[in-house]
């Protein structure tokens, strides 16, 4: 007995997560540490290479507070190239996960995002208690 085309489609467009709400609990946990593990980075990041390059700029930055001119900013980067290059790194990041979260607060998660978090969880369930994340996401 053949099945007509349209409920064929109609079968598969239908995701078992629809169906599942401690997996989606599961999914929200997930992306709660990726959250989380994104913005440790970012405090890590400017607590070891932020401060260092804030050090290594205390001269030119003292300068810039006193007379603030391009020539001054230019002479900062110009010759002290890897503090510069550390803060640019660190405000760089922080940008990036700032532009993260607001369009997931904005505009919520992308399908491929989500698709990849789902698809996270599935592994960490297959693996089971020996997978790190076990403890956090399935609980």
């Amino acid at each position: 007995m053949e099945q007509p085309e349209d409920q064929i489609t109609e079968i598969t467009e239908i995701e078992p997560t629809d169906f599942d709400p401690t997996f989606k609990d599961q999914v929200n946990r997930l992306y709660r540490l990726t959250f989380y593990g994104r913005w440790l980075v970012v405090g890590i990041l400017w607590l070891s290479v932020g401060s260092v390059s804030l050090w290594g700029l205390r001269y030119p930055l003292s300068l810039m507070r006193e007379y603030f001119t391009w020539a001054a900013v230019r002479y900062g980067i110009e010759f002290n190239f890897l503090p510069a290059l550390g803060l640019t790194l660190c405000i760089a990041t922080t940008l990036a996960v700032l532009i993260w979260h607001t369009r997931n607060v904005l505009f919520g998660l992308p399908q491929e995002e989500r698709q990849r978090l789902e698809q996270q969880v599935y592994r960490i369930r297959q693996q089971g208690s020996s997978h790190p994340l076990w403890k956090w996401v399935v609980k």
